[in-house]
């Protein structure tokens, strides 16, 4: 009867453990991006608008497509369309915004803001957003999130907005996959119960 308890216990450990480490995921401290935010959100306040906020489904479209970029030479000639209500020119950008379990209607008032700068030198990074054509859609309130990722020397912002078509919250964002994970443990409880009565 105690060895049955011991197996138990430790299986009902092992789920307990599943569950809350699939939920948390490993993030990298990437100290360029987080000046970057810093610097975006200093120089909004300098123009009285309100700072923007971290939203990690854009730091997951951004990363992708820093990604895209990362062995492309380093000219600011990206090819990538940043004008808000278009998506990047990637034939792969379906795809890309897949992997980040988003969609082209949440995501279409959204700004993609793609550099290079040699070595990601903060002060260089902060002017080629803060500096350059990219500060219309800085200057502009509607943007209310940000995203930044970065791969090699290649840069990326997306902003966000609080409206349906630039939340950029996931297409999978309902109750299904709740739903579907209380099945889940619900099964696993029948197992593991089932198997302490066999033991």
């Amino acid at each position: 009867m105690a060895m049955a308890l011991f197996h138990f216990s430790l299986l009902i450990s092992l789920l307990l453990s599943s569950i809350l480490l699939s939920n948390h995921s490993v993030k990298c401290d990437h100290g360029e991006e987080d000046d970057l935010y810093q610097g975006i959100n200093k120089y909004r306040q300098s123009l009285n608008l309100t700072s923007l906020t971290m939203n990690d489904n854009a730091n997951c479209l951004a990363e992708e497509i820093a990604d895209q970029f990362k062995n492309q030479p380093c000219t600011n000639d990206t090819g990538a369309n940043t004008v808000p209500g278009t998506e990047p020119q990637f034939s792969n950008y379906p795809d890309l915004l897949n992997k980040c379990h988003l969609n082209i209607s949440n995501t279409r008032d959204g700004s993609v803001m793609p550099a290079c700068v040699p070595g990601l030198v903060p002060s260089l990074v902060l002017a080629n957003f803060t500096q350059s054509l990219y500060s219309d859609s800085l200057n502009d309130s509607k943007y209310t999130g940000i995203g930044i990722g970065s791969d090699d020397n290649w840069i990326v912002v997306v902003l966000t907005t609080n409206t349906p078509e630039g939340s950029f919250v996931p297409e999978t964002y309902n109750g299904a996959n709740l739903i579907s994970k209380i099945r889940f443990i619900y099964c696993l409880m029948l197992l593991l119960v089932g198997n302490f009565f066999l033991l």
